[in-house]
């Protein structure tokens, strides 16, 4: 039978609970993101026992990693995205972040930062170690964050031809659209599945750096390439390049210094 597309009306509220008990609204959004910490903490609980590191560092470093991510992503936003807006036209609202507007390069950043001060203050990690286990919790966070992008109805690509695509109805739309967050998300779970490959099949002792870097250049490229059907979204900065796509290009050739780091390194940790 032939593969016939289909026209998916999205009418889900972004909220799973509002109002409740008087002042408490429960946002997808916010579940997956607290879901994402989650899961994280039990995967590094993990990755401690398996390779005998500190239980009781762990909550320093979820905090590290909770403050690095909120503050990153939304510095990230404000500078990047609507710098204008924030600073010339509306400065208090910069520190407003249940209203929308974080950026996940702003993030990277802030995290690969969170980490190198994380590992000046405990003893028994380095930055590269810190960084490839980090990589591989990051990668499946992303994942749930681009789910919550897709219960707010953001992020949305280009209309398609009306045959196909997602009609994001809360928006106020009729007309199909790429649900590009969708795919982002997709490609970041088989980076996630890549990574967990690589760390199981090499029993918990990978090759020095070659997990962040498959995370840089594999998140990073599936980012800049789904960039292109964000085109009525982002505004071409450069080179026919928008934001997002010019600010992934360093993170990227991160990767790949990364890559030739971790083939002059022994073959495990």
């Amino acid at each position: 039978m032939d593969f016939l597309p289909a026209i998916i009306y999205w009418n889900t509220s972004p909220e799973i609970v509002n109002n409740f008990l008087g002042f408490l609204t429960v946002r997808w959004y916010s579940l997956l993101f607290g879901l994402s910490f989650f899961i994280g903490y039990y995967l590094f609980v993990y990755i401690a026992k398996k390779e005998k590191k500190k239980i009781e560092d762990l909550d320093d470093l979820v905090m590290y990693m909770f403050i690095a991510t909120v503050v990153g992503a939304r510095l990230g936003h404000v500078l990047f995205y609507d710098f204008h807006y924030y600073f010339v036209e509306h400065p208090m609202e910069i520190f407003q972040i249940w209203h929308g507007g974080l950026a996940s390069h702003g993030a990277i950043f802030t995290i690969v930062l969170a980490l190198f001060i994380f590992m000046k203050r405990h003893k028994g990690y380095t930055f590269i170690w810190l960084l490839d286990r980090m990589a591989w919790i990051v990668a499946l966070a992303a994942t749930f964050i681009r789910l919550g992008n897709f219960f707010n109805s953001e992020i949305v690509g280009l209309p398609t031809n009306g045959s196909w695509g997602v009609v994001f109805m809360q928006n106020g739309e009729d007309f199909p659209r790429i649900p590009i967050m969708l795919f982002e998300s997709a490609n970041y779970f088989v980076v996630f599945i890549l990574l967990s490959y690589i760390y199981v099949s090499k029993k918990g002792r990978p090759r020095v750096g070659l997990m962040s870097a498959v995370f840089f250049t594999l998140m990073l490229l599936a980012r800049f390439i789904c960039e292109f059907w964000k085109g009525d979204y982002s505004e071409i900065i450069a080179l026919g390049l928008n934001s997002g796509q010019l600010l992934s290009i360093p993170f990227f050739l991160m990767g790949l210094g990364l890559f030739y780091y971790s083939f002059k390194q022994p073959s495990a940790q």
